[in-house]
């Protein structure tokens, strides 16, 4: 269950990229088109597409397109194929103010992890992009054939990667932007902040310790 009344100093910190340090949405949003594309499907309008933002992408061919296992294993593999011919640019527009914070977080001596649905490989692209890989003591994402893809999953394994380098775990906290990352890091009794200008709605920060509107208040809340 997750603790009721964390606060800081905070012995670790678990950030999620997309919708939380990074603005994919456009990037993922493209490539889906052109999976669905590829595979002769309907293209839904952006708005629609930006519930794939998020959750794991597998999950989104399922649940969002209606692919059956089969089908929406055939779209990672064509999504997974654009991604690496992408690279990383499409998916690094980072929120203003938030390069900076998890640089003065790792400055502090705070260790850092990054726990994400997104691709480990295509995640660990964009943090070297931005130029911020070495602040994060750790970068878990999703296998690249999304066996390990549930946010409980990602945290678990971040937090396996964590206790083997001897990190202090006594108190967590997780930032993201979606119900995934409240229900997946309380799953392992991590409290989660929320922040806004992700891609939740208000009803998915059920559960959070806090909702954050501005990189300033996220500030005051991690420092």
């Amino acid at each position: 269950m997750t603790r009721q009344h964390p606060t800081k100093p905070w012995s670790c910190i678990l950030f999620d990229l997309d919708g939380t340090i990074t603005d994919s949405a456009p990037g993922i949003i493209g490539r889906l088109s052109r999976t669905l594309e590829a595979l002769g499907r309907p293209v839904p309008l952006p708005a629609e597409l930006v519930a794939f933002v998020g959750p794991p992408i597998l999950d989104g061919f399922r649940d969002v397109a209606d692919m059956n296992p089969q089908e929406a294993a055939e779209a990672l593999q064509v999504y997974r194929g654009l991604a690496a011919t992408d690279g990383p640019q499409g998916d690094a527009t980072v929120y203003p103010g938030m390069l900076g914070l998890v640089k003065a977080i790792h400055e502090a001596g705070v260790p850092l992890a990054l726990a994400t649905s997104k691709s480990e490989v295509q995640a660990t692209r964009v943090l070297e992009h931005l130029g911020i890989d070495d602040c994060f003591d750790v970068i878990c994402g999703s296998s690249e054939d999304e066996t390990r893809s549930a946010k409980k999953d990602v945290v678990e394994e971040a937090l396996r990667r964590l206790r083997e380098q001897e990190v202090d775990l006594s108190n967590l906290v997780m930032v993201g932007d979606r119900e995934h990352d409240v229900e997946g890091a309380g799953h392992h009794g991590v409290p989660v902040i929320m922040v806004e200008w992700g891609y939740g709605s208000p009803a998915e920060a059920v559960g959070a310790i806090a909702v954050v509107h501005s990189v300033e208040q996220l500030r005051d809340k991690l420092l």
